[in-house]
């Protein structure tokens, strides 16, 4: 049996698939799990890579994890071909089904493809103490693989207010690039 995890080259990168079948692996622990083990399994990665090549770097990499999650979510959990209104409102009930949080657009320039968004309730730092620093990387990525796999346009994402920042929501603008 191939060893899904172990890589040889870049052809070999994350599937969809490579999630496995959780309702069947899990059986009495079923889909869910704490925010907590999240938060420990993120900041703890977070803590290691920072040490090993710096917290700039470390956040690049969160981005960069993140982007591809958030690629691969779109195109196997969203409908790419739905007009914009209708791929926002999925995007909404999928992130609150899925427990991340609860999205809003605040705005969309459908000349520039210019967008901000909040994403309240947020997995990553919503009850976080106030640190005065943005820390949603990740949803950064998450946010710019998503708008990417829809548009077909990449994206620069980042965060402007955040729960750390002493904020009640993370918002984030995004621009295309």
């Amino acid at each position: 049996m191939k060893n899904v995890f172990m890589r040889k080259d870049k052809t070999d990168r994350f599937t969809w698939e490579k999630l496995g079948d959780i309702k069947e692996g899990r059986g009495d622990l079923g889909e869910d799990m704490p925010v907590l083990v999240y938060r420990l399994m993120q900041y703890t990665m977070l803590e290691i890579l920072s040490d090993d090549v710096g917290l700039e770097k470390a956040n690049e990499y969160f981005r960069s994890a993140g982007f591809l999650a958030g690629s691969a979510f779109a195109k196997n959990l969203l409908d790419l071909t739905a007009d914009f209104n209708l791929f926002v409102a999925n995007l909404q009930k999928s992130l609150k089904d899925l427990k991340i949080g609860i999205l809003r657009m605040e705005e969309f320039d459908s000349d520039t493809g210019n967008i901000v968004l909040t994403i309240g309730q947020d997995l990553d730092c919503s009850g976080l103490p106030v640190t005065n620093q943005t820390v949603c990387n990740y949803d950064e990525g998450f946010i710019a693989g998503i708008l990417e796999a829809y548009s077909g346009k990449k994206y620069k994402v980042r965060e402007v207010d955040c729960w750390a920042n002493g904020d009640r929501v993370c918002r984030f603008k995004g621009v295309i690039e």
